[in-house]
């Protein structure tokens, strides 16, 4: 079900994954990926990696995609060419922190990942249709 979140706005302290997003109607497709931090401490860094799965159990070895490190709050664009995953029917996100200098060392970040069809592209598609 795409546009959706892929993962909802949550404070996170350790590293995790989230819950899988089904995007079967999006196979083949680029599915433009939004990360919003809407909340972090000074001194630390989030990455957060997209995986792909075609029954939502196996991961595989490796993302499909990767968000550039991130330490301030703000929204960050990717886009994800499924095309070339074409047994991707599921996506998650999966992220780990890292806290430096004087304090405690325990990271903080809200974040959240949304998903959706580029406009651009899906405007394309519809006047090509």
């Amino acid at each position: 079900m795409v546009p959706g979140f892929i993962l909802s706005e949550i404070t996170a302290q350790e590293p995790g994954a989230g819950p899988s997003l089904d995007v079967a109607t999006a196979a083949g497709r680029t599915l433009q990926l939004t990360l919003g931090i809407t909340r972090s401490l000074e001194q630390e860094s989030l990455d957060v990696t997209i995986w792909a799965s075609p029954d939502g159990v196996e991961w595989g070895k490796q993302p499909v995609a990767t968000f550039p490190q991130k330490f301030y709050c703000g929204t960050y664009t990717i886009m994800v060419d499924l095309s070339r995953h074409p047994d991707a029917r599921f996506v998650r996100a999966q992220w780990k922190m890292n806290r430096w200098g004087r304090g405690s060392l325990k990271p903080l970040f809200g974040f959240y990942i949304f998903a959706e069809t580029p406009k651009v592209l899906a405007a394309t598609a519809a006047a090509t249709a």
